[in-house]
C-alpha cells in the first residue's frame, strides 16, 4: 500500500529548476532513501512533502492526502527531523518534549505518560531532568528522533539525520531508526548522501541529481545493474597507459579509470581475473605494486549514472569555494 505518491513534482526558484517532474511512491512500512549530492533537491522535495514549500507544479499525497490543499490533515500524520537540531538549550529533555507534544494539541497528561517509555527507547531515559544544552550531537540527534513520535505520525522525514556525527554515533542512530521502522511500524523516508547509510538502512533507494530521478530500486539491484562486475583497483611501475589496454583486449577487463600508473578496471570475476593479470603484467614486463579486489558500491553506481562522485559542498575553506572566489576577482 502506497503512503507517499508524486506526480511530476516540480518546484522553480526564479528560473531555477530545483526538483524536476519528480515522480516515485513510497511503500507503508518501507525505509526509502534519497540518495544525492548537495544541491540535488533532496532538501526542496522533502520541504514540499512536508507541507513547507509549496510545489511550483505536479502533485504530492501523503496517506491519500494532498500535501497542499489538505496540508492540515498531512501534517497530522507526519514527523519530521530537519538537517538542524531544533531544540531548547536551556530546556530539559522532558521539557523538550512535552513542549513539542502541546504544539501538536495533546494533553498534558497524555505526554507526560509517553515521555519515559520514548526516552528508554533511545537511552536517554537517566538524563530527563538534563538540561539540552549540556548533550552532546549525538544526545540531541536522538531526541530529536523520538520527539516526532510523540503524535505518532505515520510518515517519519529523516533530512541528513547523521551529519556531522562521528562513525560510531552514527551507528547508533541506524539502530534507533531500524527499531521505530520494524517495532513501530514507521514509514521512513531518507534523505542523506552518505552512500553506506543508504546501503545499510533502505530498501529502496532512489539516485537523485540536478533535480532529476536517475533510478529507483534496491541498493542490490542498483549495484546488479551496473553489470561490470568486480572492481579492481591496482598500482603499476611502467609501461601502465600501455598494460591497460592490454588487460582490455586480452583479459577482457573494463578500463574505468587511469591515473598515470594507478588503473581501476572492471571483471566478472574479479578474484579469477587476477592470475592473468599477473600473467600478462609478467609478460610486458610490469610490476604490479599494489592490487585491490571489491565488490560495487553505491558510490560506484551514483559515478556510473553521474559520471562523477559527490560533489564537494560549496563551505568556507573548500576547494571549489576557493575556486569560485579565484574566478569572481579576475
Amino acid at each position: 500500500m502506497k503512503i507517499i505518491e508524486t506526480h511530476e513534482l516540480t518546484k522553480e526558484f526564479n528560473g531555477l529548476v530545483a526538483v524536476d517532474k519528480v515522480t516515485f511512491s513510497v511503500e507503508r512500512g518501507e525505509i526509502f532513501g534519497f540518495l544525492g549530492p548537495n544541491g540535488a533537491g533532496k532538501t526542496t522535495t522533502i520541504k514540499m512533502l512536508t507541507t513547507l514549500l509549496l510545489p511550483t507544479s505536479g502533485t504530492a499525497y501523503i496517506s491519500g492526502f494532498d500535501v497542499v490543499r489538505e496540508a492540515a490533515q498531512v501534517r497530522r500524520r507526519i514527523g519530521l527531523v530537519p538537517q538542524r537540531i531544533v531544540l531548547e538549550g536551556d530546556l530539559t529533555a522532558r521539557e523538550n518534549l512535552l513542549f513539542h507534544g502541546m504544539l501538536y494539541g495533546l494533553s498534558r497528561r497524555d505526554i507526560e505518560a509517553k515521555i519515559p517509555e520514548l526516552l528508554e527507547l533511545v537511552g536517554l531515559k537517566e538524563r530527563a531532568d538534563s538540561k539540552v544544552r549540556t548533550f552532546s550531537g549525538g544526545m540531541k540527534r536522538r531526541l530529536e528522533l523520538v520527539k516526532v513520535l510523540l503524535h505518532e505520525p505515520e510518515v517519519i522525514f529523516l533530512d541528513e539525520p547523521t551529519v556531522g556525527l562521528d562513525p560510531q554515533t552514527r551507528r547508533k542512530i541506524w539502530e534507533y531508526i531500524q527499531i521505530l521502522n520494524r517495532e513501530r511500524g514507521v514509514t521512513i523516508f531518507l534523505t542523506t548522501h552518505y552512500m553506506e547509510e543508504a546501503d545499510y538502512l533502505c530498501n529502496r533507494i532512489c539516485i537523485i541529481d540536478h533535480g532529476k530521478i536517475l533510478d529507483i530500486d534496491t541498493p542490490q539491484r542498483l549495484k546488479d545493474k551496473i553489470g561490470e562486475g568486480d572492481i579492481i583497483e591496482m598500482e603499476v611501475s611502467g609501461k601502465g597507459e600501455k598494460f591497460a589496454q592490454a588487460l582490455e583486449k586480452e583479459c577482457g577487463c573494463q578500463i574505468k579509470k587511469m591515473e598515470e600508473n594507478r588503473i581501476t578496471i572492471t571483471a566478472r570475476r574479479g578474484e579469477y581475473a587476477l592470475k592473468e593479470i599477473f600473467f600478462l603484467a609478467d609478460k610486458l614486463g610490469v610490476e604490479v605494486t599494489s592490487i585491490s579486489v571489491r565488490e560495487p558500491t553505491l558510490e560506484d553506481v551514483f559515478i556510473h549514472y553521474t559520471g562523477r562522485g559527490i560533489r564537494e559542498e560549496l563551505v568556507p575553506g573548500s576547494g571549489m569555494m576557493k575556486y569560485l572566489t579565484r574566478r569572481l576577482k579576475q
